[in-house]
């Protein structure tokens, strides 16, 4: 038991290491042997673990996007009007951005990125889906403009991401009262004019 906690603990290190030097540096200037470094262990450790920096950038990424789907998620029921399911995911989302920034940042280098591999995009997209059957709904209730889903995403959640920069360089900040402008800013923008 012991030496499967070791491996949880280097894998761990690894993946926190990556995360930490291609928010900083990018992907390219995030060599396995700097990933190694920061992460304590030997560079021929990581090949225990990962095939190569691919497989590694693939894995982290499917880690991060869980664990941003699970917060994404929390207290969402499919029994709720489209418009209070939506508030509680879109403030959960909200919420995981201002509290897990090297994960927000490190998905929105993903997202501007073509080192994530095409499937494994799909894949991460997968963990999203609760979100993409709600929007689904409310273009067949007529609640929501029927637009695709990636216009959808890109006025509902990739403002957060330009809000959340603006915070970090001191321009703004993403508080309660600016949370709730956001979000009614975000609604009127996808909900019909019924």
């Amino acid at each position: 038991m012991e030496k499967k906690e070791k491996i949880t603990d280097k894998r761990s290190a690894l993946l926190n290491a990556t995360l930490t030097l291609v928010n900083n540096h990018g992907f390219h200037n995030a060599p396995m042997s700097k990933i190694a470094n920061l992460a304590g262990v030997a560079p021929a450790t990581i090949y225990l673990y990962f095939e190569n920096k691919q497989d590694l950038v693939n894995k982290l990424y499917l880690e991060v996007k869980e664990d941003f789907s699970t917060a994404a998620f929390e207290g969402y029921s499919e029994n709720l009007s489209v418009k209070d399911g939506f508030e509680i995911i879109w403030f959960n989302i909200a919420n995981y951005k201002l509290n897990q920034i090297k994960e927000s940042n490190f998905l929105a280098q993903c997202d501007n990125s073509p080192m994530i591999e095409e499937a494994i995009r799909i894949e991460g997209l997968k963990h999203l889906q609760p979100l993409l059957d709600l929007w689904s709904r409310g273009k067949k209730e007529g609640v929501i403009k029927p637009l695709s889903d990636h216009v959808l995403y890109a006025f509902t959640v990739y403002p957060l991401s330009f809000l959340l920069g603006m915070q970090e360089r001191g321009i703004y900040t993403l508080d309660e009262a600016g949370k709730v402008e956001s979000f009614t800013a975000t609604w009127n923008a996808i909900k019909t004019e019924k």
